[in-house]
């Protein structure tokens, strides 16, 4: 798509299994669609997909890969002292520019809240000593997390609320604690009209896209596997919602993520 304007996909889960089969073909798809880099996130399951993650970090290409590393809230009962101390060696990686994803999730918890508060805690104040931005993760916890950002980080925070839901009060909190927001395709669902309210509040130069795949594929491919293409989708909805030009949405969110993610550095491949 010789059209595209240069796009970011802040956050992907590309090293995991879903996409084994035809990776490369995953990544032509969003080079012809305008996507020059992307966020690969590993903290889904086991330490391993951190791993694996670091390992896709500057693969050759048309589309550069780096990595973030971090414990899932879904996870946190499993954030001991070895769980750390192998973040922390995973984090030393060139390839690796985020701690994340990190935070709570009251909607499913999967892992007790007062383990996900312990994890979420220890992981900000990482990020603070490793001097690395923040990748969140908040589901139906919004208060509660601004509260343990506020608490264990210097404001203003270096990071991203990534696939943001929440309403404009919400979107408010994160950033007057000078975080980014992060859209991704829920702004397509029917459903979302209070995310779109809150969308079209977020100061662009404080806004990112993202696919989250390959989950949470965007309209119309809801329901199937997502893939870094469809970012190109969520940022013509956040551009149709907010009345601004793709180009606009497009330059300023890569230019956002360049920013915060400190692209641009040469990043060597990752650990096995």
């Amino acid at each position: 798509m010789t059209d595209a304007p240069p796009l970011i996909d802040t956050h992907c889960h590309l090293a995991e299994p879903d996409f084994d089969a035809e990776r490369a073909q995953v990544l032509e798809r969003a080079a012809a669609n305008g996507v020059t880099a992307i966020v690969c996130v590993g903290a889904t399951g086991p330490a391993a997909d951190n791993a694996r993650a670091v390992a896709l970090a500057g693969r050759s290409g048309s589309v550069e890969i780096v990595a973030a590393v971090g414990i899932h809230p879904h996870h946190a009962s499993t954030a001991d002292e070895a769980a750390f101390a192998t973040l922390t060696r995973l984090a030393g990686d060139p390839g690796v520019v985020a701690i994340g994803e990190t935070g709570l999730d009251f909607h499913y918890d999967h892992s007790p809240r007062p383990a996900q508060r312990a994890a979420f805690a220890r992981t900000v104040q990482l990020a603070q000593t490793l001097g690395l931005p923040l990748v969140v993760h908040i589901r139906e916890a919004h208060a509660e997390a601004a509260d343990i950002l506020r608490a264990e980080g210097a404001v203003p925070l270096d990071g991203v609320i990534h696939c943001f839901t929440g309403e404009r009060d919400d979107a408010r909190r994160y950033l007057s604690l000078g975080l980014h927001v992060s859209v991704a395709g829920i702004v397509t669902f029917k459903g979302a009209d209070r995310l779109r309210d809150a969308v079209r509040e977020v100061p662009l130069d404080r806004l990112l896209i993202e696919t989250d795949a390959p989950y949470l594929a965007p309209v119309p491919h809801r329901g199937r596997r997502n893939e870094p293409a469809h970012v190109r989708l969520v940022a013509e909805a956040v551009a149709a919602l907010r009345g601004e030009p793709l180009a606009t949405v497009a330059a300023a969110t890569t230019a956002n993520a360049r920013r915060l993610f400190r692209f641009g550095a040469e990043i060597k491949p990752g650990v096995p």
